[in-house]
């Protein structure tokens, strides 16, 4: 490969990620506008949400619109923020990536105030040279009415969703965890 050649792709692996930390941000502040043209907009036309509860699970960006649609019928304000984005473009296929995006989330489900830790293990694709996400699972170290917040985290039901107290969905049932705690806990 020329040096040219090299330095060109280099480029745009750095441009990708960028367009892709925007298009994770994006989504955070169409969540929060309760935007749906823009939400939407940052879906592939034949994209999947999912969820290890099974709680929001949708496949299509017109499902996904109206999961998002009657998620927003019962919440109110919110306030997500993005943290840490892992990006991996893919070597082989430069239009194909995947992420791990850190987040926290302030809502109002039926109007209790609460708060929400999560992660999002993100498949991306660019179309047409536009980054959308293409595969976006969602994942929860706890989502409790603020209230709750105090005693949440030691609480193996730490996870508020249709009035029922859920497991959360890590950090207890990943590998790495089990492993430390079967070897290393007295």
């Amino acid at each position: 490969m020329s040096e040219l050649k090299e330095i060109l792709l280099r480029i745009d692996r750095l441009e990708s990620k960028e367009a892709i930390r925007s298009l994770c941000t994006d989504y955070a502040v169409a969540c929060d506008l309760h935007d749906m043209p823009r939400l939407v907009d940052l879906f592939t036309e034949d994209a999947q949400f999912g969820s290890p509860n099974g709680k929001m699970v949708s496949n299509g960006r017109v499902a996904i619109r109206e999961m998002f649609i009657n998620t927003f019928q019962i919440r109110g304000p919110a306030y997500h923020w993005t943290h840490d984005v892992q990006i991996t473009i893919d070597a082989n296929h430069p239009d194909l990536a995947t992420g791990l995006v850190h987040s926290h989330a302030e809502t109002t489900p039926n109007g209790v105030v609460s708060i929400a830790a999560m992660k999002y293990h993100d498949q991306y694709r660019r179309e047409a040279g536009v980054w959308r996400i293409a595969v976006r699972e969602i994942t929860f170290l706890y989502y409790v009415p603020f209230t709750e917040y105090g005693n949440a985290l030691n609480q193996e039901r730490r996870v508020l969703m249709g009035g029922e107290l859920i497991p959360a969905d890590y950090p207890e049932k990943l590998p790495a965890w089990q492993e430390y705690e079967r070897l290393y806990r007295k």
